[in-house]
């Protein structure tokens, strides 16, 4: 078990944000009901977590698809729990987009496409 004076910063703001998250290790946790989950990078690899698994909507802390990254595995609007600067959809449909708390779109990703995003982002939302 993981000491929580050993989580990652980000993993452990997303439990404090989030309850219900199972802890993996210092640097990865899981929300099992929300098919979400969070990863850090390893020191010196921050663009290795660059991907969105297929079938996910993934919300990054980095510009390009870098740094830490929130995934989800089913469709709906989710509070990623951190800054995001770069959204991805990997899915085969329709479209992601981060909003802004008052709603507006900042950034939107098509199918298996992904944006940066500028401005403060309050959720993200999948439509199918």
């Amino acid at each position: 078990m993981t000491a929580p004076e050993d989580l990652h910063p980000d993993i452990a703001a997303a439990l404090d944000d989030l309850p219900g998250g199972v802890v993996i290790d210092s640097t990865r946790a899981h929300w099992p009901e929300l098919g979400m989950s969070i990863d850090v990078p390893p020191a010196g690899e921050e663009g290795s977590v660059g991907s969105c698994a297929t079938g996910n909507v993934c919300a990054f802390i980095g510009t390009g698809l870098t740094g830490t990254r929130v995934s989800w595995s089913s469709c709906g609007t989710y509070a990623p729990g951190m800054t995001v600067r770069s959204i991805a959809n990997a899915r085969s449909a329709g479209y992601a987009q981060a909003r802004s708390s008052s709603g507006s779109v900042l950034a939107t990703a098509i199918a298996s496409s992904w944006a940066n995003v500028s401005g403060s982002v309050a959720d993200v939302r999948c439509v199918p």
